[in-house]
């Protein structure tokens, strides 16, 4: 009797193990696709987090209720979980677009999942309490809980949305889900009532999201067709970030997790007022240093220089600069920058990168993601000016887009306030990109001399900038913002601002 029930007690505790991986995977499912579709990531994360755990509470409460058969009950839930979690991403990919209150369905289903995945493990323990020891039953199934979050929490940015992407990520944990219900109903069927029904309706369960696993890609590329509005022509998921590239008549658009990257029509006025205001003005240009700018096109713009011997960008994110490096439609963009011998990459974290080199830069251009989220706002901190300091030598100039003036001003002028505080000699200036508005950049040296406005050397194949710096630099009312913050690490005030004045738009 006693072995029965230890095999019967460790069946129980693995479902325990799939029970926390599952459900803290459709918890991150739901992170990641918020962030994807809603922007404000931070916000939207804590605010999943938040509702997923009080969800868990609320559905531990009401397990209290449930008397009878128990496992047949918990078995039942197994099931409405892998069925719920698995189709979650689909649901929320195809309503996207369709519904009005996106955000209200969102939460729903997290909320639906939380308390499903509540009422497993105290039905569990009521399940086991007659057979093991109270205080052993405990242990263990906070240790197999604790265990499978774990296992979750790392596969899940470094294996499974690089490899399979979200869709595919929660429909094979929503098969994982189901089949421990169908291994619980064959292994356990003589303490399971009805089990030939329970049988039938798992296996239907799990045979149904194997055929939707199987049209997931089809799926995926109808929902994100309905939510860019244009012919998707590439699609790629990295550890990072969703890279989708759309085509429209003459011009093509690169999203990243929803977010306009660039348009082919006129991305040109953007890279060329970053970059060529710095290069024009540098004393020296022989070795220039790009942070972000994984698309090759800043270094495109430096590459018009004779004068330039080497470029070292930074990126953190491989597959983006392999896909511009190597993607037919993607390397006519940048001109093959990033197959010139004068361009060495580094995939590595910026912020890290720059603690350790050693090497000075003449001009250092800084062309980052919005700081949308604390990972991002630390490379516009105050800390990392004062590294970035470090790799320039007093005639540097360095540039740094600076999000927009005119839907952001906080956000851009505590970047500009933030730079100020290392670089003495600092300016800033705008453009207007009709594919995003007003747009804004600082630029900084610690030469107090420098005017910025000086021109050193031109080239001549540009198509907007003319080579007037003071035609950039002039800010009306509703562009400024007055006493903000200094952008610290211990505060990341800048993600709040961010989060603000974007958040309304």
């Amino acid at each position: 009797m006693g072995k029965k029930f230890l095999k019967f007690e460790y069946l129980l505790l693995f479902a325990v193990f799939i029970i926390a991986t599952c459900g803290l995977i459709y918890e991150l499912i739901a992170g990641t696709l918020a962030s994807y579709l809603l922007g404000d990531s931070v916000k939207q994360f804590s605010f999943i987090i938040g509702v997923y755990l009080f969800s868990m509470g609320v559905g531990s409460y009401f397990a209290k209720f449930i008397k009878k058969n128990q496992l047949n009950t918990f078995i039942e839930i197994e099931i409405i979980v892998g069925l719920i979690g698995g189709l979650s991403s689909v649901l929320l990919f195809i309503l996207f677009e369709k519904v009005d209150y996106f955000q209200v369905v969102l939460y729903l289903l997290v909320f639906i999942t939380g308390c499903l995945v509540g009422l497993e493990i105290p039905l569990l323990m009521n399940i086991l309490k007659e057979k093991v020891e109270f205080s052993e039953l405990v242990s263990n199934v906070f240790t197999f809980d604790y265990i499978g979050a774990l296992l979750a929490s790392v596969l899940f940015p470094l294996v499974f949305i690089p490899q399979l992407g979200v869709i595919k990520t929660s429909l094979f944990f929503g098969m994982i889900n189901i089949s421990v219900a169908i291994f619980l109903t064959f292994l356990l069927q003589k303490e399971i009532k009805n089990s030939l029904l329970l049988k039938f309706k798992s296996i239907f369960s799990f045979l149904f999201l194997v055929v939707v696993f199987f049209f997931s890609d089809e799926i995926l590329s109808f929902s994100e067709e309905k939510l860019y509005g244009e012919n998707i022509v590439f699609t790629n998921t990295t550890p990072y970030q969703r890279i989708v590239l759309t085509h429209n008549k003459n011009d093509y658009k690169l999203y990243l997790n929803n977010n306009l990257q660039f348009s082919s029509a006129d991305e040109y006025r953007y890279h060329e007022a970053l970059v060529h205001p710095a290069m024009e003005n540098a004393t020296n240009i022989e070795n220039v240093l790009v942070l972000g700018g994984g698309d090759g096109l800043a270094c495109r713009e430096i590459l018009k220089y004779p004068a330039v011997k080497t470029i070292t960008l930074v990126d953190l994110d491989e597959k983006m600069t392999q896909m511009f490096k190597e993607n037919t439609i993607l390397k006519t963009f940048n001109h093959n920058s990033f197959l010139n011998k004068k361009v060495t990459i580094h995939n590595q974290d910026a912020f890290l990168w720059a603690k350790t080199t050693t090497k000075k830069y003449d001009v250092i251009i800084i062309d980052f993601p919005d700081p949308s989220n604390y990972s991002l706002g630390k490379l516009y901190s105050l800390n990392f000016y004062k590294t970035l300091a470090k790799v320039a030598n007093p005639n540097t100039v360095v540039v740094i887009q600076t999000t927009s003036p005119y839907f952001a001003p906080k956000s851009f002028w505590c970047i500009n306030k933030t730079v100020k505080q290392v670089f003495s000699n600092t300016d800033a200036y705008h453009v207007y990109v009709p594919s995003f508005g007003e747009w804004g950049y600082t630029i900084a040296t610690l030469n107090p001399e420098n005017t910025f406005d000086k021109v050193n050397r031109k080239v001549n194949q540009l198509k907007f900038y003319n080579h007037n710096y003071k035609s950039l630099n002039q800010f009306p009312k509703d562009m400024m913002a007055h006493n903000v913050e200094i952008n610290r690490l211990d505060n990341q005030i800048l993600v709040r601002y961010f989060d603000e004045e974007w958040g309304k738009l």
